[in-house]
């Protein structure tokens, strides 16, 4: 009996020096999958660096192991095994096979971030920054006086949300220009035109955009949903031309503003046609208006791409994902007309029976950026003052995972890529 005894402590005190990682699952056995992204955000700020396993049971996270590690895991109620060494080689192992699609990529420090948006309140909500805050992410906001005094440099990655850069406001005239929210936010950006020393409201959001543009080409990291993605480009394209009728600025729009358009100046998309009716909310050509998409909401879905592992890591990251189907979701821009996506935009999620692009990528000199249309991934068709959505009801939302893959990504994006 004694030595019964002995053996079980042995085998016990062997098993426990052996389990030396820690492995987060992020197929369906994951009961949080937004937290588990901030438990790898939050284990490279303690400078321990995570493994990102590419289509590893939908993209899991590895670390060494350490017991405080464990503890955030159960406070933050993600799920978590613990591996001997020889486990987490075999999945090493497994993973290397040339025939297996799949890879490992190194997380080597928490990327600095960066949120575009106003300073006033505005009536709706931010997708990313909700994501962000519940998955305990750190993040700074920054407006238009912070990017024209020049702090995105400080930053790894910079995000866009429900953003008008052509200086139309959205183009909430027609419906909300006797809005209360709607005049503080027209009075609060002419008053930082002003102060910034532009005449003109379109004139700084160019300004803006071409500091972001800086940003983004000096290596930062670009990510933008719903209106921001046309309007940024649209706003690039018309560097010098007056594309804002009397109502938004004082004067009426340039008659040949459509065919003075540069399109060779824009990060995604071409050939668009300028929205000038004051009355249709819309920019441009580039969004699918929801009033022409003829698709049930119930079965309104999207289908990522599926991407080689080892030989297109970056895209496989921003789609890691325990499905490729995800739910379609709307916005002041929902879906980008194919025919005005530029052939060199590497198309990661559509819609191919509507020929709606959903989730696109793209390099810009030594950074890259990323669009994605709609604005809330849960809230099907979000109003203005429409309540915020509570995360706590999705947990494991396919459509917030892939704003968070793009939150991580930059600590890998250094990583030497195959040619």
């Amino acid at each position: 009996m004694k030595k019964i005894l002995l053996l079980s402590i042995t085998i016990l005190l062997l098993t426990n020096v052996q389990a030396a990682y820690l492995l987060i699952p992020m197929d369906e056995s994951q009961k949080n999958h937004l937290k588990a992204y901030g438990i790898a955000y939050w284990v490279l700020q303690q400078e321990v660096e995570v493994d990102w396993l590419l289509n590893y049971k939908g993209g899991s996270f590895m670390c060494q192991y350490h017991d405080l590690i464990e503890q955030e895991c159960v406070i933050r109620g993600v799920s978590y095994q613990i591996i001997a060494d020889a486990q987490s080689t075999a999945i090493l192992l497994e993973i290397s096979d040339p025939q297996a699609n799949m890879d490992a990529v190194k997380l080597h420090k928490p990327p600095k971030m960066a949120v575009y948006s106003p300073k006033n309140k505005q009536p709706w909500d931010d997708a990313v920054t909700l994501v962000l805050t519940y998955a305990e992410i750190p993040y700074d906001v920054v407006y238009d006086e912070e990017v024209m005094d020049g702090v995105l440099p400080l930053y790894d990655w910079l995000h866009l949300h429900h953003e008008d850069f052509t200086g139309q406001y959205g183009k909430f005239w027609a419906r909300y220009r006797n809005a209360d929210w709607y005049k503080e936010d027209v009075r609060i950006n002419e008053e930082v035109a002003h102060k910034l020393g532009f005449s003109k409201v379109s004139q700084c959001k160019l300004a803006v955009a071409k500091k972001i543009r800086d940003f983004t080409a000096g290596g930062g990291y670009l990510f933008s949903m719903c209106s921001a993605p046309d309007s940024y480009d649209v706003a690039l394209a018309a560097e010098g031309i007056d594309i804002c009728d009397v109502m938004y600025d004082g004067d009426p729009m340039d008659p040949d503003a459509q065919q003075r358009l540069d399109y060779s100046r824009c990060f995604a998309f071409k050939d668009f046609i300028l929205s000038t009716n004051p009355y249709e909310y819309e920019i441009s050509s580039i969004d699918i208006n929801p009033s022409q998409r003829r698709i049930n909401p119930k079965t309104d879905y999207f289908s990522l791409f599926e991407f080689s592992a080892k030989w297109d890591p970056v895209p496989t990251m921003l789609s890691q994902n325990h499905t490729q189907l995800i739910k379609g979701f709307m916005g002041q821009t929902t879906a980008f007309r194919k025919i005005h996506v530029k052939s060199n935009v590497l198309i990661m999620g559509e819609n191919k029976s509507l020929d709606e692009v959903r989730y696109i990528h793209g390099e810009y000199a030594k950074g890259m950026w990323t669009f994605l249309a709609g604005h809330d991934p849960e809230d099907y068709q979000h109003f203005v003052g429409d309540p915020v959505t509570d995360l706590n009801l999705f947990p494991n939302s396919p459509g917030y995972r892939l704003i968070l893959n793009n939150v991580l990504f930059p600590a890998a994006k250094k990583k030497k890529q195959k040619t």
